[in-house]
Parts: C-alpha cells; structure tokens; sequence
C-alpha cells in the first residue's frame, strides 16, 4: 500500500538529513529515501574522514618537530592502520548521531534506490510518485508526497584514459580506504580536494606531484592566496607543474607504478610515481532517479533551479551537489533549509551565495569569504585593501606557526566590505567572523572596532580592518 507524505527527500546527506530535520520541526510528515548511509559523501567519504586523515598528518608533523617546543622525545613513526580505525572511529560516531536525529524527529528512513515516477494512479502530479526499490531486495515500495527535494549529491569526476581501479589510480573515495601509505603519488588536479591530499600526504613523508591544467592552483581563490600556498607546499618538497594538460593516452600502469605525460610551457614532461590520485572535480548524480519522467531541466548535469531550489516541476526541489555552484556542506544545508520553509508557506530569504565561507584544510589552512580580489577589479570595483601577517600576532608565534596572512578587500568608494581572505594556521576557524560581517554588511572600521581578545589569532582582523586604511597598529 501506497504510503503518504508531505515530504520526500531522495538523499540522506548534509541536504538531505538537515531537510528533513527542518521540516519536521515545521510539522511535516517527512520521509528520507538513503541508498547506503545517512550523512552522505561528507560524512563517509568526503568532509569528515580526510580531515581526520589531515589532523593525523599536522600531529605527525608537530611530533616531528617538538624540539622546536623543548619537548625531546623519540622518534616520530606512523600506524596507519591506527590512524585509519580512528577515521572509522569519528565517522561512525557521527552516523549515530544524524540516525538519532532523524528518529527523534520521527522521520521514516528507507533504505534504497528512490526514483521519480510519471503521472499514474498513485498521483496525478508528473513526477509526484516515487517508487522506492530498497536494499536487500525487499518488496519496492511507493511514497506520495506532496513535495518532493531531490538531494542526491555527487561522486568524483574522471578522465577518460585514466582508469580507477583502486589499486594504481585512486579518486578520493578510493583513496581513504588505503591500507598503507605509498612511497610517491601524482595528483592531477590542483583544486581544493587535490591540494587538501597534496598536503596531507606530504606532511606524511609521501613524494608528491600535483599536475593542475589552469595557470595555478587553487584557480578559484584568490591569487595571492594560492602563490602562497604554492609557496608552502614547494617548502614541503611537493612538486607543481602549473598550465599542463595530462595525456591520458599515455598512462601506463605496471607493478612498479604508473607514469604518465603531460603537455607544459617548457614541453611534454613524463611523470611517474607509485600511485595516482585524480581530483578534477566532481559530477551530479543525476542517473537513475527518473528525470526521463519529469520537465526537470539540467545544465551540464546539474539539476537547474530557482532562488528558492524549486525545478520546473514546482512540486520538485534540488539541493546540495545535485545543483552544482559551490558545492559545499554548510551551503547544501542552508539550501535545505530554505527549500523546507519554502515548501512550508515561509518566506525564507535566498542564500547570498558571496556571503558563504569556503574552505580548504590543507597545512597551511586556507579560508575565504566573498570576491577575491581579481573578481572585485573585474566587477568595476575601485578597491582598498588592508593586509596582515600572522608573523606579527603574537598567539602565532605561540603556536609556532606565524606562517600566512589575511587579506581584507574593500569598496574605495562605499567602504563595504568585498571579501576576506586568509591563509595560516586555524583560519578555516577563523573565517566565521569575516562570514558574519560580510551577512552583516559590515565595513572594515567596523571590524576594527570590535574589541578582539588578545593574545589570540582573531587579532589579525581588526589589524587588517586597520590596514585597510593604512592605520595598522603592530606593523
């Protein structure tokens, strides 16, 4: 028997179970349709597991060098395998607690492929069914809601040529379940994901290349920014080949590793190394949940949606990876959020993407929020800026990592605030202030205003307020 609902959520990830949290606090009968584990690629194979893989590597690394602290101790080694039951460890601990929040919220989980179906006797709406084949070969059952949020999220993108097969070539998601470290890796790819992995297993003694396409890493933040992470990775002994197209033709896997050949200004290079990691991205997951049925449009594979995450089908909402754009967890569940209040007659205000913060969990950390500075002067913008090492904040040196600086960019004309931008130590933390003042319009006077406690490293925000107008105090 047909079972009834005024929503249906097909995707148990950060969208998809903060969704179904919002709506039932909001009195909606809600369902969540999960094809493996609740929490999705961020919490199984994306967000949380490398960033324990990434603290593994920064703990390594400050043993390492603990004499720089009066600390003598012996020599720093690896279990990986204890590192990896850790990983398992946190992973399922939090999976625990997304399951007790769906069921404390009386949320129906069914586990299994969800797929939209036409008009039939079920539901006059086009699309308004859907038809839910569940794991472990159980009897398909069939939902009738009233609303449905497509949440399906996306998987890692290939080349074609370079085969993933888990053993020589890797995407992340092969990548986490390694069982051992490998003496040396290629990275194609020099993305956030792929810089996050450059640095985490350099910090862990891996030989490390990264062959990324565009003129430098990091293509998406701000110049400076990546110049310095360039900088700090080719003082870890990573090797970057900017502005060069891999041959996939040419890849070539034996028992000793893979090589491979790219086009670069100086040439054709050859590459080899034991194993191969391909980060270029990642694609929607758009195949088997019965669009064919549906006037739901796509673009370039990305569901298409309105400010409010409504498809076509007005019935129908999309969040998360499904609908490209940043493709982050904390904006996935904004968009969650704000597609339930939709749903529930609210009138919730669109997500000012410029007002996300971005992040990139490598060593240096790299953190941002609003235009970079290249986008500012390409928008008309006459901008000021004020910058500030964390050299010259005392709580770093501290720590022992005065390495970075921020970057605060300014309107010349109206002093608004235009964008932040920070790479160091802890600012993937830090960020949450410059996110909170760019969502409350603040301008950099204000920052500077804001009393920060000191020693502490949020002290570089009011002195680059101040530095925005030439007034920084400590430098």
């Amino acid at each position: 028997m047909a079972k009834e609902y005024d929503l249906v959520i097909i995707g148990g990830g950060t969208g998809g179970y903060v969704a179904a949290i919002r709506a039932s606090q909001l009195g909606l009968k809600t369902a969540v349709v999960e094809k493996e584990a609740l929490g999705g690629t961020c919490l199984h194979r994306g967000c949380i597991p490398t960033k324990v893989l990434l603290k593994s590597a920064e703990i390594y690394q400050t043993v390492k060098n603990s004499e720089n602290y009066g600390i003598i101790g012996g020599p720093a080694t690896i279990n990986f395998s204890k590192i990896q039951e850790r990983k398992s460890s946190i992973v399922e601990k939090l999976h625990q607690g997304v399951q007790y929040l769906l069921k404390k919220g009386k949320i129906d989980v069914y586990y299994g492929t969800g797929r939209l179906l036409g008009p039939s006797i079920f539901s006059p709406l086009a699309g308004g069914s859907v038809s839910v084949e569940l794991n472990g070969g159980k009897e398909n059952e069939i939902l009738l809601p009233k609303n449905i949020i497509l949440a399906t999220g996306s998987r890692p993108k290939t080349l074609p040529g370079l085969n993933v097969d888990g053993v020589t070539v890797f995407t992340s998601d092969e990548a986490l379940m390694m069982k051992e470290l490998p003496e040396s890796v290629i990275i194609v790819g020099g993305g956030v994901i792929g810089i996050e992995w450059a640095s985490m297993l350099a910090d862990f003694g891996v030989g490390v290349t990264v062959i990324e396409y565009e003129k430098r890493i990091l293509p998406s933040e701000d110049g400076e920014i990546a110049a310095e992470m360039e900088k700090a990775l080719r003082k870890k002994g990573v090797e970057i080949a900017t502005g060069a197209k891999v041959l996939t033709e040419t890849a070539a896997a034996g028992e000793k590793g893979i090589s491979v050949e790219a086009e670069t200004e100086g040439g054709r290079r050859i590459f080899t190394a034991e194993k191969m990691l391909v980060s270029v991205g990642r694609e929607a997951n758009t195949e088997g949940i019965g669009l064919e049925n549906t006037d739901i449009e796509t673009d370039r594979g990305f569901i298409r949606v309105n400010e409010y995450y409504q498809t076509k089908e007005s019935h129908i909402y999309a969040v998360g990876d499904v609908i490209g754009g940043l493709q982050l967890a904390h904006a996935a569940a904004r968009e969650g959020t704000i597609a339930v209040e939709h749903i529930a007659g609210l009138r919730p205000d669109p997500l000012a993407y410029e007002n996300v913060p971005r992040c990139v969990y490598s060593r240096p950390e790299v953190a941002s929020v609003g235009l970079s500075e290249e986008e500012a002067r390409a928008k008309g913008y006459s901008v000021k800026i004020g910058r500030f090492p964390f050299q010259a904040v005392g709580k770093a040196l501290i720590n022992g990592d005065g390495e970075g600086f921020i970057k605060i960019i300014a309107d010349e004309k109206t002093d608004d605030l235009l964008g932040i931008h920070m790479i160091g130590a802890h600012v993937t933390d830090l960020i949450a202030e410059g996110s909170l003042a760019k969502f409350l319009d603040a301008v950099p006077w204000e920052i500077a205003q804001a009393v920060h406690p000191h020693p502490t490293l949020s002290e570089i925000f009011s002195e680059a307020a101040l530095a925005v107008d030439g007034k920084a105090i400590h430098i």
